[in-house]
């Protein structure tokens, strides 16, 4: 009688493309929050840092890195643990007074940054085509309306998520443009600090572009989202979850970050290569801008540059704007998702509508737009703080999240970036003044 035969074992390249592959299967939530984190909000106040400060402010990429993906992890675990959005644990929690307050600051913050972001896309499209930004402006905030009405973020996402790809140009311009090495080294590793209210200022942006109030709303409604997506439509269903599930959460959004991480240190260094180090120190314009793709890209770096800032504005806005629609449905216990059909969920796509409404308005008033986008992630670093404490209070809390609290690192995190920020704002205002 022949011996069975034994089945081969995996060859190690299988094995090492069955890990990828189910790396990649994990990421989700996370994965989207980071692409949307570098939003063109965010692309212009690294832009701004880099032109405006060389390379003394690459530093801050690995120090905000821990602090983004501890507060983003917060929101995942409460989303997860809860099976609520933030602002349905806010309101379960916390007095009315405390929701609305958070759905102000949100509010207002979101509203800047839909305004900023519509500019910054349209103003790209006139550096292109010619054709002036204000008929760009309600071109696109039509699109992005009719698209997350009529369609659903995921498809959005997949679409546009691929056209941010084109920011890794950063990258490759940033070799291209042959920086001296050890100088940039040691601006990456050892902190450089200046006591005037433009470095603060940048360096606020840099904090509130990254740590920004609609990521923390939109990550704990997405966790939720994910779970009704694999049948747990009830709030019973989807309460608690898995040392497993933790595990992947973890994974998806340290990845997301790390995402976010690299595309902003690299547009950092690539513009204080190019744009610092030729005396471009004051970016009023998206060509001034684009300028830093040059080297790459040579007469087609306003292409590229074009393409990366209305991809990532088609992947933002639709996440600010959505943001905003979870927020105050889950404040009013209104029914609401973008996967729900318009009829059935009236309310929340009239809130959604009228969060790009009035970001459009606010493009009317003649602001600078590559100002505006530094401008907004400046006010997203101030309205951050309070919504920080919150979460890591939320978070921390054994009637909200049971054995599930935070560890003591992420605790120790949450606590660190709500100070930094609230000292960052205090002493901002105080050289202002």
């Amino acid at each position: 009688m022949e011996a069975a035969a034994h089945p081969a074992n995996p060859s190690p390249q299988k094995t090492h493309s069955h890990r990828l592959r189910d790396f990649f299967a994990e990421l989700g939530p996370g994965l989207i929050t980071g692409a949307a984190d570098d939003d063109p909000s965010g692309i212009s106040t690294y832009s701004v840092a880099g032109a405006s400060f060389g390379y003394s402010q690459l530093w801050t990429a690995i120090f905000s890195f821990p602090l983004m993906a501890a507060v983003q992890l917060m929101c995942a675990r409460l989303g997860m643990v809860t099976g609520r959005g933030l602002a349905s644990v806010i309101r379960h929690r916390y007095p009315r007074w405390v929701l609305w307050g958070a759905c102000t600051l949100l509010t207002i913050a979101n509203t800047v940054n839909i305004a900023a972001d519509l500019g910054g896309m349209a103003a790209a499209m006139e550096m292109m085509t010619g054709v002036r930004a204000f008929i760009w402006q309600p071109l696109f905030a039509a699109l992005i309306v009719v698209l997350m009405i009529w369609s659903s973020y995921r498809h959005i996402a997949r679409v546009f998520k691929w056209l941010t790809l084109v920011l890794f140009a950063y990258i490759a311009a940033a070799f291209l443009a042959n920086p001296p090495w050890p100088q940039v080294l040691r601006a990456t590793v050892m902190p450089h600090l200046e006591w005037n209210a433009n470095y603060l200022a940048t360096f606020i942006a840099i904090l509130g572009t990254t740590i920004s109030p609609y990521l923390f709303f939109w990550q704990a409604a997405q966790e939720v989202e994910e779970e009704r997506a694999i049948g747990r439509r009830t709030l019973r269903e989807r309460r608690g979850a898995t040392d497993e599930e933790l595990h992947t959460a973890r994974t998806d959004v340290l990845s997301g970050m790390a995402f976010a991480g690299i595309v902003m240190y690299f547009i950092i260094l690539t513009t204080g290569a190019t744009l610092y180090a030729s005396g471009q120190r004051d970016i009023e314009t998206a060509r001034q801008a684009a300028e830093a793709l040059r080297p790459l890209a040579g007469d087609a770096a306003y292409l590229l540059f074009t393409l990366g800032l209305v991809g990532t504005g088609m992947l933002g806005v639709p996440v600010l704007a959505g943001s905003a629609a979870y927020a105050i449905a889950e404040a009013m216990h209104w029914r609401g998702s973008l996967n729900d059909r318009p009829r059935a969920a009236a309310k929340f796509y009239a809130v959604l509508t009228i969060a790009v409404i009035t970001g459009l308005s606010l493009d009317y008033f003649g602001f600078n737009a590559v100002r505006m986008l530094f401008w907004a992630a400046v006010v997203n670093g101030v309205l951050a703080p309070p919504l920080v404490v919150l979460v890591v209070l939320l978070t921390s809390d054994k009637k909200v999240m049971g054995k599930r609290v935070n560890p003591p690192i992420l605790k120790f995190l949450g606590w660190l970036t709500a100070v930094l920020m609230a000292g960052a704002a205090i002493a901002l205002l105080w050289l202002s003044l």
